[in-house]
């Protein structure tokens, strides 16, 4: 069984403008099989026209594509037990 990766580098707070692109990065510490989900407020994230999400080795990248007003509030992301917002 797989040691748990853990967040290494959590995100951070950012503040864009309406039509702006909003990008959060999250790295673990290890290259994972597990589930990470990415979630806007409760809603569970996927890769759409609206977002991007891409995945680099340990680097988990978050891309909101022209942000609206409707798109403000925390952003989390999460893999295992671990959590991390911004």
């Amino acid at each position: 069984k797989e040691p748990a990766a853990t967040i290494v580098e959590t995100l951070k707070d950012m503040t864009s403008y309406e039509g702006e692109d909003a990008v959060f990065e999250c790295k673990l510490s290890r290259e994972t099989t597990q589930d990470a989900q990415w979630f806007l407020g409760d809603v569970p994230l996927q890769s759409n026209e609206m977002n991007e999400i891409r995945v680099q080795g340990t680097r988990h990248t978050l891309i909101l594509r022209k942000v609206t007003l409707e798109d403000c509030g925390p952003v989390s992301f999460k893999v295992g037990q671990h959590t991390s917002a911004a």
